[in-house]
């Protein structure tokens, strides 16, 4: 049995100066130690006009469903970011 350690997690970095805002992550998607897509988009443009920049890491089915419903949320409060995250 080995000793070391292995951390497998995603990682979502945002940085903002003024107006100006950047977002990445991973695009690795593993269950375990099997990579199940190495390509996988976890930083997407939602909302009306794709105004909204969302980033999501964990569990990836979670992660897709809560996207969705925020986006709904954005569509039923158009430019009300706040009113629709709550």
């Amino acid at each position: 049995m080995s000793n070391e350690l292995t951390m497998h997690a995603t990682t979502i970095v945002t940085v903002r100066k003024g107006s100006k805002v950047v977002i990445a992550g991973d695009g690795q998607v593993s269950l375990g130690q099997t990579i199940m897509k190495g390509n996988a988009k976890k930083v997407r443009r939602i909302g009306t006009g794709g105004k909204v920049i969302a980033g999501f890491a964990g569990a990836t089915a979670d992660a897709f469903t809560l996207l969705e419903r925020l986006e709904a949320k954005l569509e039923q409060y158009p430019d009300q970011l706040t009113r629709a995250c709550v």
